[in-house]
């Protein structure tokens, strides 16, 4: 199943989890392995948090309202069809986006096409593992694009793939606020969010689960 695309309609939601320590140490460890490259497409940029961290990055997103926050150069477009010359860059990513694609394997592809040779391909997905300690009131559903199956479909595109993942409890959740606003960012409407978040105890600590998946040729 592939997740529902919001940004235009509800930014918020995004805004609750994209600002986050976690997601910040995201881009920060991105940024590091991207350091090499010349020139980055991020595709689903986003208001622009790889951008921040990595001043060589062209933003893409098919969202006017996230591309607006997103500093300049950045461009409007999908994912499954760049609009890009074969090689026109150094490498491509796809931070926690390619699960909003019916057929993830067109935008890898993609990604592929507009690679120069050599050039290197990063995708960021959670796990359908991810959080268990909400298990009681909320579980990650199955995507299109998971970590467990991540490493296959770059490897479908790529010869070569690297998989780096974290399994660590990297999320404290103050206060039952805090607990809402997560389930927010994971898609449960806020009324339901507030009633699951009364019956978790605070704080908590998550367990996040994901994996950064290299592919190169």
């Amino acid at each position: 199943m592939s997740v529902p695309r919001d940004y235009d309609v509800n930014p918020r939601r995004f805004a609750l989890g994209s600002r986050s320590p976690a997601a910040r140490a995201l881009y920060v460890r991105l940024a590091e392995r991207l350091r090499p490259f010349a020139r980055v497409l991020d595709v689903g940029c986003g208001d622009g948090n790889l951008r921040a961290e990595s001043p060589q990055v062209v933003g893409l997103d098919g969202s006017m309202t996230m591309l607006r926050a997103h500093p300049a150069p950045r461009v409007l477009g999908e994912a499954a069809a760049l609009p890009f010359r074969d090689g026109s860059f150094d490498a491509v990513t796809a931070v926690n986006m390619l699960y909003h694609l019916p057929d993830p394997l067109l935008a890898i592809r993609e990604a592929r096409r507009v690679l120069r040779p050599g050039g290197l391909f990063v995708a960021v997905t959670p796990s359908r593992a991810d959080s268990p300690e909400l298990a009681a009131v909320w579980r990650p559903a199955a995507t299109t694009f998971d970590a467990e199956e991540a490493p296959a479909l770059v490897g479908e595109v790529f010869e070569r793939v690297e998989v780096e993942s974290w399994d660590a409890p990297l999320v404290t959740l103050g206060d039952r606020a805090a607990v809402r606003d997560y389930l927010v960012t994971r898609f449960v409407g806020p009324a339901d969010a507030e009633e699951r978040a009364s019956r978790v105890r605070t704080p908590l600590t998550l367990t996040k689960r994901g994996a950064y998946v290299y592919g190169s040729s």
